[in-house]
């Protein structure tokens, strides 16, 4: 497995001392064997030096988890996926909406 990988998911954990996140800059990886990790880590928050150990594995096969029945997984297979462009349009439309889902989803014409 990647180090850069393992000191960025080591820097979402959280001090035990003072609870901010580790940066990724302050782990240091000591040792490791197959799935086990050993690591330095320095809160430059509190100043506190630790040893984390950890058992970090690679799903093999991870199968998609949703809530979709067959026939809407066949009808949404061949859907583009959503680009950067979806995403602008949508933080725009965010943008303005008032929150009036009511007259959001009316059959009125507008």
């Amino acid at each position: 497995m990647d180090e850069r990988l393992i000191k960025r998911l080591i820097a979402t954990i959280k001090c035990g001392t003072c609870g901010q996140n580790y940066q990724e800059d302050h782990v240091e990886i000591v040792e490791h064997d197959d799935d086990v990790w050993f690591l330095n880590v320095f809160c430059s928050c509190c100043q506190v030096k630790s040893l984390v150990a950890a058992v970090i594995k690679r799903e093999k096969d991870l199968e998609a988890v949703n809530d979709l029945t067959g026939a809407e997984v066949s009808r949404f297979q061949h859907i583009d996926a959503v680009n950067g462009n979806d995403m602008l349009d949508m933080r725009d439309f965010l943008r303005s909406f008032d929150g009036d889902f009511s007259g959001l989803f009316s059959n009125k014409e507008s």
